[in-house]
């Protein structure tokens, strides 16, 4: 297992185990609040930490060219995407939200495959739907039920597509700190999601409670942000986001552990396939001759066989680093996901 997949599978796995904690704390705190503080959780979390790392503010390295990038995934993924969602839970049951949440993995793959152009090799679309079949199994209401009206569920199925717009968007700045990536989603859609809870007249909770909540959302939430974005950087947003996946099985699966919920038919049904799509994504090699055009970029690297650069600086020969380096033009042929190094057309 690469690193990057060993990224994406722990980022789903804090995001998924989030979810029943947030059950424990959802009898306190009202949904849209409780979504406020677990993004600010993140977000201020996440700020403390780089500004610890680093001792202090510095930049982050972002190209001019990428910030516009990273302001439409914040649009689309901290204000667009919780909004939406919100109003859309008011008018739909939660099995029916469950079941439609499954929608950002598919649409996510959709948008990287056909606007981005990533590759689609046959086991890794068939691990997707297996994943996401598995998806659909574990949220599968267990008796009959019908949202009211349209409306909820339109407006759930827009948040997904936030959400894959802003998966997608995020991996064109991925090759920057992911710390000051997640931690500005954090920030704006705590921000929102808070101003919104507070004008819908629901007031602040007990202090334990806000920072647990707070707590709570810089594990599930800012650390798998983060992780998340390293995994795009690696392995691409349709492969990425199809590890990500998994997370509702890890939730229900921790659910079961530390709440003692019962599983069903439909929950090892679900395992099963979950499973099945895991393994034909690590089993995937994609090889083939390509060609790297000249490439300037700043991101942690070290000197494998794409970053074979000399410094202008002096160096200490400490790796990994980071500093803006420059990518002449090759072509060769070798194992590769569509990484930060590999986003050529097919």
């Amino acid at each position: 297992m690469s690193l990057d997949i060993f990224y994406a599978i722990v980022a789903a796995a804090l995001f998924g185990a989030s979810t029943p904690f947030a059950k424990i704390l959802i009898g306190d705190v009202a949904p849209v609040m409780l979504a406020g503080l677990l993004y600010l959780g993140s977000g201020i979390g996440l700020s403390l930490v780089r500004l610890i790392r680093d001792r202090g503010w510095t930049s982050p390295n972002i190209q001019v060219n990428e910030w516009p990038w990273l302001f439409g995934a914040v649009l689309f993924g901290g204000v667009f995407g919780p909004i939406t969602l919100m109003i859309g839970l008011s008018h739909t049951t939660g099995s029916a939200a469950s079941l439609l949440l499954n929608l950002e993995a598919v649409l996510t793959a959709v948008i990287a495959w056909t606007v981005f152009k990533e590759s689609a090799d046959k086991r890794i679309v068939f691990g997707m739907i297996s994943i996401v079949l598995g998806g659909l199994a574990l949220s599968w209401p267990s008796s009959q039920s019908s949202a009211s009206t349209i409306i909820g569920p339109l407006l759930i199925t827009i948040a997904c597509l936030c959400w894959a717009i802003d998966n997608n968007l995020t991996r064109k700045v991925s090759a920057s700190d992911a710390l000051f990536i997640a931690g500005v989603k954090g920030l704006i859609a705590g921000a929102v999601n808070c101003s919104l809870a507070l004008f819908l007249g629901l007031s602040m909770p007990d202090f334990l409670v806000v920072v647990s909540t707070m707590s709570l959302g810089l594990m599930g939430y800012g650390f798998s942000l983060v992780l998340f974005v390293l995994a795009l950087r690696g392995l691409g947003t349709a492969r990425t986001g199809a590890y990500f996946s998994t997370a509702p099985f890890i939730g229900a699966a921790i659910s079961v552990v530390m709440l003692g919920e019962s599983t069903g038919g439909l929950f090892w049904v679900a395992a099963s396939l979950m499973a099945i799509g895991v393994w034909l994504h690590l089993t995937e090699r994609h090889e083939h001759e390509h060609q790297h055009e000249a490439l300037d970029h700043s991101h942690s690297h070290t000197h494998d066989k794409h970053h074979q650069h000399t410094h202008d600086f002096d160096w200490d020969g400490a790796e990994p680093h980071n500093h803006r380096h420059v990518h002449a033009e090759v072509t060769h042929e070798h194992p590769h996901y569509p990484d930060i190094h590999h986003r050529h057309t097919h």
